[in-house]
């Protein structure tokens, strides 16, 4: 594929947008971090090989869904996803998500499987703790003041943004409003994965404590591996490269049975 073959992440339908490559045979979807919404993976699809098509979940609350209100509760967001995701829940893929979407993949994996329909033939998560006790911070009681704060910290917000008080405000609003939404989510007890799931996240990331973040072990009876690249929370911002060539390997290459030592 030329580069100017190279296809656009565009809107399909209100959940889907898919940069479409009629001869591929994998395909990647991904889930955006809080407030973020499908773009965030539009520099991705030139990176990926041919054989892998990129799919970004765009949620309410977001670019052209910015006049809807952002879901309050999980149960419903991943049932209106197993329906809505269903033209791209067909033949191999696999999930991608990054902080708040690493749940929400995991959550819609967790929904496939016990309705013994096909589910993602990989789970890559990235900068997400486990489900369980957490030592992270809980940031969406904070004021707005302190909540502005540890967003701008955390990174991923480009500076003219980061100046931009009626952007912020705007932006702002859907943040809190899935920091509010995953941070008082407790995944209910059940049956483990039967994928392999391979966790990402950055060397110095607050928000991914190593211990946390390697118990997603307990979550699959499949393959686990653990990657760590140098960075914060948006460490794959700097090393897409990087990144995307890992999944892109594994897409590639069916993983076994057997835990990674």
């Amino acid at each position: 594929m030329t580069l100017l073959e190279i296809p656009e992440l565009a809107p399909e339908t209100p959940y889907i947008w898919r940069a479409r490559r009629p001869g591929a045979t994998r395909r990647l979807i991904c889930f955006p971090h809080a407030g973020a919404g499908a773009p965030a993976y539009a520099d991705w699809v030139d990176l990926l090989p041919p054989e892998i098509e990129l799919v970004a979940v765009q949620l309410p609350g977001r670019q052209d869904r910015l006049a809807e209100d952002p879901f309050t509760e999980v149960g419903p967001l991943v049932e209106v996803l197993t329906h809505a995701l269903r033209p791209v829940l067909d033949g191999s893929y696999v999930f991608f998500g990054h902080s708040a979407g690493a749940t929400l993949a995991y959550e819609l994996a967790r929904a496939l499987q016990a309705r013994g329909s096909r589910g993602p033939e990989h789970l890559f998560l990235s900068a997400q703790p486990a489900p369980g006790e957490s030592e992270v911070r809980l940031l969406h009681e904070l004021s707005d003041e302190e909540f502005r704060a540890e967003i701008v910290a955390l990174g991923g917000i480009d500076e003219e943004i980061a100046e931009d008080d009626d952007v912020m405000e705007s932006m702002l609003y859907t943040v809190r409003a899935d920091f509010t939404l995953w941070e008082r989510h407790r995944s209910e007890p059940g049956a483990p994965l039967d994928c392999p799931v391979t966790v990402l996240c950055g060397e110095s990331d607050p928000r991914a404590p190593l211990d946390e973040v390697k118990r997603w072990a307990d979550h699959t009876t499949a393959e686990f591996a653990a990657e760590f690249f140098p960075g914060g929370h948006f460490y794959f911002f700097e090393s897409a490269s990087e990144v995307v060539s890992l999944i892109g390997r594994k897409i590639l290459t069916p993983a076994t049975n057997r835990r990674s030592a």
